[in-house]
């Protein structure tokens, strides 16, 4: 084991003296506590540490032991539906102790394990030999993996039974003749991405029953995303809901660096929430990764590391996986005060050189692939993004900017107006949205790429037109311009508006997202209609239709698509009554 002596501390960081060979990303033990910590840094006899606990206390002399392996977190059944540490420590505190110095790994659980093998099977790694589920009659039952570093033959595998999840439960012949031991979980550098077979193009959405991210910015499956957004617009909740709602089987939620009482709602509302696919507790296919402000900061730097890492092992089990981080300013900061006691040469706004680098190791770790054993798997990143003052012009947004493809940019306005989601449909963007328009033509929406062009064009459209009335008045718009006006408010309030606290709006099926925007588009047609036949646009806004256009995601639930119909039958009523001999008007 290598040692070193402490010479100087400050901090989370410090600086030792030693003869023996340290390994960058080495994991260490500090103190008589064994505080934890990462070697960052190697200067002839001279290692530089940063700390993930808190160093009161340590003082020059005192040994710093190395584990001759790096820092790493161990993977395996015990992960899902529990709360962690920043390093993947449990924090659910039912029945358990607090968190001691030194304690690194998870303790180890027991687990009902049904095996997938037999004698004599060659196995690579990744390929899954057994399921394990919490109890025997247990719903869901996770994959055991053979970590991506082993290989060979099949020689004993353990039969069903209950076991502890670090327990040897296969035995496997490499190619050399040595017998390698194999549990359920297994340990993985939090630094290192997992192999994959093949990365994949990204193909279908990743559907979160948001009307104005599934319509307007959909991420695709295996996607990166952005959410920035100032205090108090609504970052924390729309990932959330996007938790809750969206189609993924598996949910990593990473709170990376906020306020305490923010996590503690966030802790205390996920093991309350029921899962609306299945009716059972949302957490037991989730995994929550708690670091507030208030933790070691390099601890902080670590978790979207080790968050990243949990969301690739469910990955390699061929699911659909999303994870959640809120927030990456947090730790861009946490970067730039470690980086300041190193004394490293600041860059724009203080924060290291090496910030973009930092950030795209982190975003290209989402990926649509092929696993080692040849399932198809995705794991889709959305960061929420925290700028000073709302200002998107600073390193972090900018730099996120460029590794990601779909940009959910809030708006203090709009969240200050109750508006929710408070997405700006101007500034944010999708590139994605190009790519999955096949997908939504094969769900019966051929039109849904014009669709969403001419909804965002008359947004844009919009935010012009209202400067120009700010000055002029909006009656002293021409018709085309005042309908244009009206349209782009039916489309923000009936359809990028969305209740959370409705039970019909808090989610919207894509069948339901085609049925609204297939009637908003026809009432524009027809106001388009009769607008040129010189029907007064005031008319048109004292329309019945309009009202129930404006409402009816909140008032039509799900299945209920009849109830389209009868809209849409109403729509041409109302406009047929306008276009009719007693509605026609003269031109004056």
């Amino acid at each position: 084991m290598n040692e070193a002596a402490i010479r100087w501390i400050s901090g989370p960081v410090l600086r030792a003296v030693t003869r023996d060979p340290f390994r960058i990303h080495e994991a260490v033990h500090v103190g008589a506590k064994g505080v934890l910590g990462e070697v960052i840094r190697l200067h002839g006899e001279e290692i530089t540490v940063q700390l993930f606990e808190d160093g009161t206390g340590l003082k020059p002399g005192d040994p710093v032991q190395g584990q001759e392996a790096p820092l790493s977190v161990r993977l395996g059944p015990g992960l899902l539906g529990n709360i962690f540490d920043g390093l993947l420590r449990s924090l659910s505190g039912e029945g358990r102790d607090f968190l001691l110095p030194g304690r690194f790994l998870l303790p180890a659980g027991r687990f009902h394990l049904t095996p997938l093998v037999e004698p004599g099977r060659i196995l690579k790694g990744g390929d899954p030999f057994a399921e394990a589920r919490l109890a025997p009659d247990a719903h869901a039952a996770q994959l055991c993996l053979v970590p991506p570093d082993r290989a060979g033959e099949v020689v004993t595998m353990a039969g069903r039974g209950e076991y502890a999840d670090d327990e040897p439960v296969l035995t496997l012949r490499d190619g050399q003749g040595r017998n390698l031991q194999v549990a359920m979980s297994h340990s993985w550098p939090v630094r290192v991405p997992r192999p994959v077979a093949k990365r994949l193009p990204v193909d279908p959405p990743l559907l979160t029953g948001q009307r104005i991210l599934d319509c307007l910015f959909p991420v695709a499956r295996g996607g990166k995303a952005m959410v920035p957004g100032g205090f108090g617009t609504g970052k924390t909740v729309l990932l959330e809901t996007i938790a809750k709602w969206c189609d993924a089987e598996v949910i990593i939620y990473l709170g990376c660096g906020e306020r305490g009482n923010e996590m503690a709602g966030v802790l205390d509302e996920f093991p309350r929430l029921e899962d609306p696919k299945t009716g059972r507790p949302l957490m037991e296919r989730m995994v929550v990764i708690a670091n507030t402000s208030n933790m070691p900061v390099a601890a902080r730097e670590a978790s979207v590391y080790t968050g990243i890492t949990v969301a690739e092992y469910f990955r390699d089990q061929g699911l659909r996986v999303a994870l959640m981080a809120d927030s990456t300013s947090r730790w861009a900061e946490a970067l730039r005060e470690v980086s300041g006691r190193l004394g490293e040469l600041p860059g724009e706004g203080g924060y290291p050189a090496y910030l973009s680098t930092r950030l795209a190791e982190f975003y290209e770790r989402a990926a649509r692939v092929t696993t080692l054993s040849g399932k198809n798997g995705s794991l889709t990143v959305m960061g929420a993004v925290s700028p000073p003052s709302s200002d998107f012009s600073e390193p972090v947004t900018i730099h996120t900017k460029r590794y990601v493809r779909n940009f959910w940019a809030l708006d203090r306005k709009r969240a200050q107006a109750r508006f929710y989601p408070a997405i700006d449909p101007i500034s944010s963007y999708s590139e994605d949205a190009d790519v999955l328009a096949l997908w939504w033509s094969k769900q019966g929406a051929p039109a849904w790429a014009a669709q969403r062009r001419r909804f965002l064009t008359l947004l844009e459209e919009q935010t012009r037109l209202e400067r120009m009335a700010r000055i002029l008045g909006k009656d002293a718009l021409p018709p085309g311009q005042r309908l244009t006006l009206l349209c782009a408010e039916l489309i923000n309030d009936g359809f990028l508006r969305q209740s959370a606290f409705s039970v019909k709006d808090r989610y919207a099926s894509p069948r339901k997202q085609i049925r609204m925007m297939g009637l908003l588009t026809r009432f524009m047609e027809r106001a388009e209609a009769a607008v040129g036949s010189g029907v007064a646009v005031e008319r048109i806004a004292a329309l019945p239709i309009l009202r129930r256009l404006q409402r009816m995601g909140e008032d039509i639930a799900e299945e209920e698509y009849e109830r389209f119909d009868a809209l849409e039958q109403m729509l041409e009523a109302d406009f047929g009554a306008l276009s009719g001999p007693s509605g026609e008007e003269k031109p004056s």
